[in-house]
């Protein structure tokens, strides 16, 4: 069974940077695709990023030209660097994960974006 363990949430005020890791149990290299999504209260789950097996990101428009998506396969795990957060980010934060006909999901991380 693969697990994938978020890490680097938190509280931030506007415009500020942090940076999510998403460690997993697998080698990186098995998944077809890695993604973050994320969750606000009351809302429905959305992408915020992908990346595929060539390591090509796409993001939300919502998130475009702020986050940006990495890998460093030597440590299996990918991240999110997300900078210029507005409070609109506030949600917990979710790696995931594709291989073959299974998803994997971590547990989640709040980020919570407030002054």
């Amino acid at each position: 069974q693969v697990q994938f363990v978020e890490s680097g949430g938190g509280l931030v005020q506007p415009g500020g940077s942090l940076t999510l890791s998403c460690a997993a149990s697998a080698s990186i290299f098995s998944f077809t695709t890695m993604a973050w999504y994320r969750q606000a209260p009351g809302k429905q789950r959305e992408l915020v990023a992908t990346i595929d097996s060539g390591g090509v990101p796409n993001y939300a428009d919502s998130v475009k030209g702020r986050f940006t998506f990495s890998r460093f396969f030597a440590k299996n795990t990918v991240y999110l660097q997300m900078n210029s957060l507005k409070p609109e980010d506030t949600a917990v934060h979710f790696c995931s994960g594709a291989r073959g006909r299974d998803d994997y999901w971590g547990q989640g991380i709040q980020v919570t974006v407030s002054s």
